[in-house]
């Protein structure tokens, strides 16, 4: 075995053997690298420089005040009034609890752009609303917690900033569009799925639809929805960057939670501040640890390797694009969303662009895919907040989950088959979306 084959060994057997042990992702990202490079005689100093240069990006800087403004209108009084919005819409269907559970969460994760903070703060409303309509427990955890990754395609989403980052070049007011009709159709198709459940299980009815009390939750729920207006039109119509819609955002979210729907106060701001801080510490540690990780793997041309193995497997392009999402579906068993993105995107996206898939295409790609990880043991960190927050056991909910995991599937298949789902709003409006 070469010197270079010894590297790549120690770096890729070091990270996955410290992931099965349950280190720190950000610790197993680190100490393989560390590893890899003293074996290849670096100097350390490499080590700090490549963390400085991970974050010392102006896109990056995105990413905190997104998910600050998820954080303030999470907490800021709007989870009822969203709900109350998505029930004036479907709430009159078969198992319409269901369904506001999944138009509520496409609202929501719009805000939010948070799998976990849709799940945390939707679920503890609308699980127990319906169980004592008569829905059971673990259906209702269920759906929550599949719905909750809708949050992740609709924009203004951390982690498109992150993937668009990582993999260079990509526009995010581009991605942030492709997100919509993908969200969508998640949406559509976990509607479909607890439809046919709802109407097997007799689950009820609610009111009558009424276009006055849709009207009337509109414009109460106006103030809040109005947030994702200003990033995505701000970012799309060329008034400023992703970077400035987004602090734009935070003042906007601060005045609405505050003064609008005073669902805060100003002790309440400092503490959900607090949050900001111990979520964006792990995002910005996993973000400067991976860095070094891409450049040991960059040095080692493991993207080169990896391709070149795939690809020798066949010349397919439907084989090797359901290779590419089988590739992230399994990391989305023993990984996180972040991770992820930031180690496997300079891996796999040459080969997508290989056989045709645009950037942003593969993009939406690979946030569905590591959506559906978050569902999936032994990691799936949804998971296990549906389960704690309905305190249903997991074991149940991933039962319960499974025909929804056909839904997401279904929806990843079309996403990956047919460019037209994520493609033809950036298309439409490419001019526009810089």
């Amino acid at each position: 075995m070469d010197a270079n084959s010894m590297a790549i060994l120690i770096l890729l057997g070091s990270f996955f053997l410290m992931v099965f042990l349950r280190f720190p992702i950000a610790y197993a990202v680190a100490l393989s690298s560390v590893f890899c490079l003293l074996y290849q005689g670096h100097n350390l100093t490499t080590i700090c420089q490549q963390m400085v240069k991970g974050i010392s990006s102006f896109s990056l800087m995105a990413v905190p005040f997104f998910i600050t403004m998820g954080c303030l209108m999470g907490s800021g009084g709007i989870s009822e009034k969203l709900i109350a919005l998505a029930n004036a819409c479907v709430g009159w269907m078969r198992g319409g609890m269901a369904m506001v559970n999944i138009v509520a969460s496409y609202f929501f994760g719009g805000i939010s752009g948070s799998a976990a903070a849709d799940t945390a703060s939707l679920g503890s409303i609308l699980i127990p609303m319906m169980v004592d309509q008569g829905y059971d427990d673990d259906f209702s955890t269920a759906v929550t917690i599949t719905s909750s990754c809708e949050g992740l395609l609709v924009p203004p989403s951390h982690n498109m900033v992150i993937y668009a980052t990582t993999a260079g070049g990509i526009s995010v007011g581009s991605l942030f569009l492709a997100g919509y009709i993908p969200g969508a159709l998640l949406a559509v198709s976990l509607m479909i799925g607890s439809y046919i459940i709802s109407v097997k299980r007799n689950y009820p009815k609610g009111e009558k639809f009424s276009i006055i009390n849709l009207i009337k939750q509109l414009s109460v729920s106006f103030w809040a929805l109005a947030a994702v207006l200003i990033v995505v039109f701000g970012v799309v119509g060329g008034v400023f960057t992703a970077t400035e819609s987004a602090a734009v955002a935070v003042i906007y979210s601060l005045i609405v939670s505050v003064f609008v729907y005073r669902g805060l106060d100003w002790k309440g701001v400092w503490r959900v501040l607090g949050d900001c801080v111990d979520t964006l510490s792990i995002v910005m540690i996993l973000i400067a640890t991976s860095s070094i990780f891409g450049f040991c793997l960059t040095q080692l041309h493991v993207p080169v390797l990896a391709a070149s193995a795939i690809t020798g497997v066949t010349n397919n392009p439907i084989i090797l694009a359901l290779l590419l999402n089988l590739i992230l579906l399994v990391l989305g068993c023993i990984m996180d969303m972040a991770p992820i993105i930031l180690i496997a995107t300079p891996i796999l996206l040459p080969i997508a662009t290989s056989i045709g898939l645009d950037p942003i295409q593969f993009g939406i790609m690979v946030v569905l895919n590591c959506g559906i990880g978050l569902l999936t043991p032994p990691v799936g960190a949804v998971l296990f907040i549906g389960s704690a927050v309905a305190k249903v056991p997991m074991e149940r909910v991933v039962k319960a989950t499974l025909p929804f995991y056909l839904c997401m599937i279904i929806t990843l298949l079309l996403i990956t088959f047919i460019p037209a789902v994520s493609m033809w709003l950036p298309n439409v409006l490419g001019g526009m979306a810089k």
